[in-house]
Order: structure tokens, then sequence, then C-alpha cells
């Protein structure tokens, strides 16, 4: 095989490479070889039909075959020899006029990653700004936890705002029961707006025993096509008027919720609220990290990574941008400041690969069990029927893997530099944590935004909150995109109220939830 080297500049490399007919011709004797056993032909016994005639019927294909082994092995070779670091899967072009029989040129181009020299892994100094979790904020959420376990009593009189009744409804529209509108003993809160406009309200001044008929109008935007705009009657038994009753936080309490005692669901409580702080800790602490990274080193990158990462940004922002209220404003706005996007880009690919080259030399890894536990957990966003086959996808293609593998690993690169950094504490408040956080996006190098409603650009930045390219992944042209939840069937409910709530939750397990399908507002 001959290589002659045709461009040499910059990051640029360009390459005519050579491939002699007599190894294509090799790679297709070997091609018939492999398959000849398993060919059939009449008159012949298996495995026995002659070579000659493998090739009259399978030779387009094999000989396309064998080049492209041929031209793969090529591209090991060149790599190897000329000791490349491809940023991106080089160009390759077959040469016109080539045919079966003759040599084979490629015409070869590529980007390759720069040459860093060992970034220092001294010298940093970060400030972890630290959130104490206070008493009153413990009680505040023992508080919150309070309302949300909210009890009633039964009580003699007329149902007043926050009153819970406990009813039967039968919607009619025309005169006719619809399908979803009826419902025994269901839960009402006054004023907890949880059913559809004028429901709750008709009810004020309701007692025990009593029956009503009330007439409401289902909102224009209802999801149910018959209901919409429509003007229904509901026909009202009232079983039960029910006060709230004030929920003390004491050691019954705890109990009541599987705790042990007072003691350990503050201590619960607590843990939670540090856990909450520490992420933004942590984001605060790894943004001034890379900061002084990056202000640290300015060196050429692959103008073609950089076009990949922008191009992520980029969509990214511009389906934001369909989203905001004045669409065609927001795109506007991101395009002013297309070329602050593509510097941020080229920012983020610079400190992905420093992050890259520091892990390398240090020794950061991914293990094989932490690997085996992201690839299981990136496989339960599918069917389960679908999740052997991708977890066999990944394991085939090192692209993929790669993907899955580069976040764990920059934050381990991360972790590594902190735990080498000269770390200072300093006691904030919550508040004060995230507008620091806030105020290193502004002063970044993010565009900064005219309206504080259109905020496309943080968003972008908060995509990756480092600003930077996932270290491992960083000659990577594919992003692996992350599946939502999937919504609850709307059948599932009731279509007089908003949605469940807590006061809901034993009605609903007596009552099929077909039957209340048209008892609770989208």
């Amino acid at each position: 095989m001959q290589i002659v080297e045709t461009t040499n500049e910059g990051l640029k490399r360009a390459y005519t490479v050579t491939i002699p007919a007599a190894t294509i011709v090799a790679r297709i004797e070997g091609e018939v070889k492999k398959i000849a056993p398993q060919v059939r032909m009449p008159g012949f016994r298996p495995g026995k039909v002659p070579a000659n005639l493998v090739r009259k019927m399978h030779g387009p294909a094999i000989h396309q075959d064998a080049l492209n082994t041929a031209i793969r092995e090529a591209m090991d070779q060149l790599v190897t020899e000329q000791k490349l670091r491809p940023a991106m899967n080089p160009d390759v072009a077959l040469g016109d006029g080539y045919e079966e029989g003759k040599d084979a040129e490629l015409s070869v181009s590529l980007e390759v990653l720069p040459q860093i020299e060992s970034p220092s892994t001294e010298g940093f100094k970060l400030e972890k700004l630290v959130v104490p979790v206070s008493d009153e904020a413990v009680d505040e959420s023992l508080g919150t936890i309070a309302k949300g376990q909210q009890r009633y009593e039964t009580k003699d009189g007329e149902a007043a705002d926050g009153d819970q009744l406990i009813i039967d409804f039968t919607g009619k529209l025309d005169g006719v029961e619809f399908e979803g509108g009826k419902a025994e003993k269901a839960p009402l809160v006054i004023g907890a707006d949880r059913f559809i406009p004028g429901f709750e309200e008709q009810l004020k001044g309701a007692k025990a025993g009593d029956e009503r008929t009330i007439t409401v109008t289902f909102p224009e935007d209802y999801p149910a096509e018959n209901l919409k705009g429509k003007e229904t009657t509901f026909d009202i038994v009232v079983h039960e008027v029910k006060a709230p009753v004030d929920t003390v936080v004491d050691e019954e309490f705890a109990k009541t919720l599987g705790f042990e005692d007072l003691g350990a669901l503050k201590s619960l409580i607590r843990g939670q609220l540090e856990q909450e702080t520490a992420g933004l800790t942590r984001t605060a602490m790894k943004r001034s990290l890379l900061d002084q990274l990056a202000a640290g080193h300015d060196f050429a990158v692959p103008p073609s990574m950089v076009e990949a990462e922008f191009a992520q940004i980029w969509e990214q922002l511009t389906q934001e941008a369909a989203n905001e209220e004045d669409p065609a404003a927001a795109l506007k706005e991101i395009e002013d400041e297309k070329d602050d996007y593509r510097k941020i880009a080229e920012r983020r690919v610079r400190l992905g690969l420093l992050l890259s080259e520091i892990g390398q030399a240090n020794g950061v890894e991914v293990s094989q069990q932490e690997m085996s536990m992201l690839v299981s957990r990136a496989a339960q966003q599918y069917r389960p029927e679908d999740r052997q086959r991708f977890m066999e996808y990944v394991q085939q293609d090192p692209m993929m893997a790669a993907q899955l593998r580069a976040p764990l690993y920059e934050d381990k690169v991360i972790d590594f530099l902190i735990e080498k950094s000269d770390v200072t504490e300093r006691e904030v408040t919550k508040d004060e944590l995230q507008a620091a956080i806030e105020a290193d996006a502004d002063e970044g190098d993010a565009p900064k935004k005219a309206a504080a409603k259109k905020a496309p650009a943080k968003k972008a930045k908060k995509a990756d909150d480092a600003d930077a390219a996932p270290a491992e992944a960083a000659a990577a042209d594919e992003v692996v995109a992350e599946d939502k939840p999937k919504k609850a069937p709307a059948k599932k409910k009731a279509a007089a109220a908003e949605g469940d709530d807590a006061e809901a939750k034993p009605a609903a397990k007596k009552t099929p939830a077909k039957k209340k399908a048209a008892a609770t507002e989208e």
C-alpha cells in the first residue's frame, strides 16, 4: 500500500492512499473460500460448488465486501503508520474510474486532535459555598409534609371553604349520562380548585343528606372532545361534610409515616435538604474550576468537532425558541448571537479535550461495573422487550458506549481535580448560592439575554452545566437522546377535578378508573 501526504496544515491532514489490485484480489479469494461451503447449487454436493461458479453467482457482492474490507484495513494502517489521532471519522473517497482488477486510489481527508502538553493539576483555588441546614428549614419542610397529610373530621352544619365533602355525582349532557361522569363516595375539598370551574362553588352551604343538581360548563381546552365548552349538569348526593383538623407534628405523626420517632423523620428531612444544596455547591465549584482550566489553555481545536458541538447547542436553542410566547422574536434573538454560541461550542470542545488528557494522564477510568450500571440504567428508558437489544447494541457500538460513559468519566476527572485543589469553605444561604451560580453564568461566555422571560441561552448552558463537551466522547458526532417518562393515560384521571389529591386516593381505589374518567379536569 502506498501513502502520499497531500495536506498538512494545522490540524488538517489529507492523503492519497493506493491499494494494490493484488490486495483486493486476495481479499476476494478469501471471501470466496469463506462462503463456498455455504453455497448450494443443483448438480453439486453441498460445499462442492467450484470457486469460479461461486464468483459468477455472487461476484459483485463479493467484490464490494472485499473492497470495503481492504479500505478499512488501509485506514487502520494509515492511522498507525502516520501516528494520527483522528478527531472525527475520516472522509474517504474512491477515485473515479476504479474498476475490478485495478488499483484502488483513495482520497482521505481528516482532522487530528491537537497535541496538548500535559495540563497541570495543581494551583486551582476553589471556594466551596456551603448552605447549612437550619432547624427552621427542617421545621418548614415538616410543616409542608403535615399539610400534605391533612385530616378531616365529620362536622354538623353547612360546608364552607376548606371543608371536605364526600359525594356521589352523576354528570349529564343534554339530560343523558356521559361516560366517565359518574363516581361514588368521591372526596371534594371546597376551594381546592381540583374540579372544573363552578363545581366546588355550588356546593358551599351543602349539608349531609342534601341532594342537588348543579350546572357547569366544561373548559374549551378540555381533552374530551364531546365535553369541550359544553354545558352539563351534575346530580349530587352529599354523604358527609368534614372540617379540616390541624395536624400535630409529634412522635405519633412520625410513626404514621413509618418512622421510629420524630427525630428519625427530622434526620431524613435534614439529609434531603443537604443533598439538594450539595448539587448546587458542586455546580458552582465545577464552573469555577473549568473557568480556571480554560483560562490557562488556548490551543486550536478541530473545526469539525466545534461544528458538531455547535449543532447540538443550536438544535436545543431552536427547540426552546419554538416554545416561547413569541417564537419568531426568540429565534431572531439567538440568531443575533450565533457567533457567541459558536464560541461556547469551541470552549466546550477545548475543555473536553483538556479533561480527557488529564484523565488519561492520571489513570482516571470508568470501571466495567460502573459501565454495566450505566448501560442498565439507560436500558430502562426502553420497553422491556427492547432492553436486551439495546444492551447488545451498546456492546457492539463503541461510539454509543463512549456517549454513555462520557458524563461519568467527566465527573470523575472533575472530582480528581477538586481533590487536588486548594479549597476554602464559606457559609451562604441557598439564595446566595443560587445567585452565585447565575452570576457565573452571566459573567461567563454565554450571551446575556435582553429579556428575562426569554432565556434559551442559559438553558443551553445548563444542558451541560460545565460548558465542557463530554471528555471521553469529545470526538463523537452523535448524541444519545434522553427519553422522557411517558404520561399516564388521561382516562385514569377523573374529569370534574384538575388532578389527584391526597383525599381522593382512597376513593380512587374503590371506584373503577373508567367511572371517574370525567370527574377530573386535566
